[in-house]
């Protein structure tokens, strides 16, 4: 559950505003293959090698979900496949850091219009989120949050709701790898 505090700080360590008026950067060569995969992810078009950007123990935080470990958020994004069988990226900015943001991070605005049914023109739901990927030595993703409208996620920090929420999305994650697959959809809306 998003804050409500615009001022708060988000998993980039800015508040929503400062995040949002971060101007766009190309993209390091060392962070190519990882800005394709989380296109892939979040355009529902999972792949195999779309996996291999996170360490074993690598978590995902949304506010939906927090998926620790590899297994755990495969179940995440092949599940989003099954609900929504077609999502476009509309606007994708990588961000500069400001001096405060570890060059290890990084900072994604995007837009992505997700359809349940992907006959249609009108997009289900368009989402606007904050992607703050923390990277190791390795260029793999340790962290990746999800914030949408670029507004912190409620956790534990916040008191008993906020705990009571961070321990639902570990459920619903828990629950979700349960039924779905590792494997990505065998034929990905391409």
């Amino acid at each position: 559950m998003p804050s409500s505090n615009l001022d708060a700080q988000n998993a980039s360590g800015l508040s929503a505003n400062e995040t949002k008026s971060l101007k766009a950067r190309s993209a390091e060569p060392h962070e190519e293959t990882i800005i394709q995969a989380i296109k892939e992810l979040y355009s529902c078009k999972p792949s195999e090698k779309t996996y291999a950007i996170y360490a074993p123990d690598a978590v995902f935080h949304d506010p939906v979900g927090i998926a620790e470990g590899i297994e755990a958020i495969r179940a995440q994004f092949n599940g989003l496949v099954k609900i929504f069988p077609r999502a476009d990226v509309t606007q994708f900015r990588v961000l500069e850091n400001p001096p405060s943001v570890p060059k290890s991070t990084i900072l994604i605005d995007q837009d992505v219009a997700y359809f349940r049914n992907p006959d249609t023109g009108a997009p289900t739901k368009t989402v606007n989120s904050l992607l703050t990927l923390q990277t190791n030595g390795a260029y793999k993703v340790t962290r990746h949050t999800e914030e949408w409208d670029h507004k912190r996620e409620t956790s534990s920090d916040d008191g008993f709701v906020g705990m009571l929420n961070e321990q639902r999305k570990k459920f619903t994650a828990a629950l979700t790898g349960k039924f779905v697959s590792q494997e990505p959809p065998a034929n990905p809306n391409k």
